[in-house]
């Protein structure tokens, strides 16, 4: 292997073989294992020395115009790619993207070295494991317990008696609550907030009376959290996302609220409190999932769509009304508003028929 390059992508660059990449990654090469890649892009790459990927078949027509050195194929599309040039054959080639960019990643993302800067606030009684990097001005308060290799990021705070897991790294400007529970092999974005107070008032007298949250939050092993999402404490039990969950930007999840292994949200999607998201579902962009609801497991649901009851069959749920000009949607508003008074009206005309 050798040293980084630039060839002018946007991904960092490398010097490898195709023989070492399909060495470590596995699948059927066809081409020159001397092949050299420096960078991983797209199909339609004005770049060399580029290995891309095609998974989706409406791009399979760039095929035969691609500069890139070798692509990733399905058996379906092996014949085509091997005309052109190097091809790797592979069962799943999206997946096998996958498995290439975070090989990709591992050898040359900059990495921070192990240790506690010195500017950093780390109080006597917090429990650092092997490998642990504590980076600027973070604070780590009393109890805690990072496990080995864990990365706290510039400005991260992590309250008090918080465990975070082997191998987990935290972005900068993570704040982690008091208590808080995150597995191994996480990854929080920064700006991410897991464990303020959920949002807890009781109505006294025309005020509102704070319920203090007395519950945590429990993250398990493999859960990615975008950029300035939060997951807030729990009012009594604790606030739960199992392992593997992968959360978007911009998410909230209210308080008590459980979200089962391996569940993925897209960004501005937003749970209330209590609701009870169940494990391999998805939920678009926008969606909305009203709290003490119910989602059984692989429930998908539609970007945009308010989930206002529970679900308790698996399936693709949507509830989008679709846009319009404005005029020709305000129209079409005003006659759903009249909908209830039409169905009695028919109900009506129907007894008469039957009479």
């Amino acid at each position: 292997m050798t040293g980084q390059q630039q060839v002018g992508s946007g991904v960092p660059n490398l010097g490898v073989t195709l023989g070492q990449l399909v060495d470590v990654l596995g699948g059927e090469l066809h081409g020159d294992r001397d092949g050299l890649i420096l960078a991983v892009g797209p199909l339609d790459t004005p770049n060399d020395g580029v290995i891309a990927f095609l998974s989706n078949p409406k791009y399979r027509v760039q095929l035969s115009t691609t500069r890139a050195v070798c692509v990733i194929v399905s058996p379906a599309a092996k014949d085509e790619a091997v005309v052109r040039g190097a091809a790797i054959v592979t069962d799943d080639p999206y997946l096998y993207f996958a498995k290439l960019t975070q090989w990709w990643a591992a050898h040359t993302r900059p990495r921070p070295a192990a240790g506690v800067h010195p500017s950093a606030v780390v109080d006597p009684s917090a429990v650092l494991g092997h490998g642990v990097t504590v980076g600027p001005l973070a604070v780590v308060e009393s109890g805690v317990v990072l496990g080995d290799d864990v990365i706290v990021g510039p400005h991260v705070v992590i309250g008090a008696r918080a465990r975070i897991g082997a191998q987990t790294r935290l972005a900068a400007q993570v704040t982690i609550g008091f208590d808080c529970v995150i597995g191994s092999r996480c990854i929080l974005h920064s700006g991410v907030v897991i464990g303020a107070d959920g949002f807890g008032f009781a109505p006294n007298k025309g005020r509102w009376e704070k319920i203090e949250q007395l519950g945590a939050v429990q993250i398990g092993d493999d859960v990615e959290i975008g950029a300035n999402t939060c997951i807030d404490r729990g009012a009594l039990d604790d606030t739960v996302v199992e392992n593997g969950v992968k959360l978007d930007n911009l998410v909230q999840i209210a308080h008590n609220v459980r979200i089962g292994a391996h569940s993925a949200m897209a960004g501005c999607v937003g749970v209330a409190g209590s609701a009870r998201i169940g494990a391999h579902c998805t939920v678009g962009g926008a969606g909305m999932i009203l709290g003490h609801l119910t989602l059984a497991d692989n429930v998908h649901v539609s970007s945009g769509t308010l989930i206002s009851r529970s679900i308790h069959q698996p399936g693709l749920y949507s509830g989008a009304f679709p846009f319009d000009d404005n005029a020709s949607w305000e129209k079409n508003a005003a006659t759903l508003r009249q909908l209830h008074a039409l169905r009695d009206r028919i109900r009506n005309l129907e007894k008469q028929v039957k009479s």
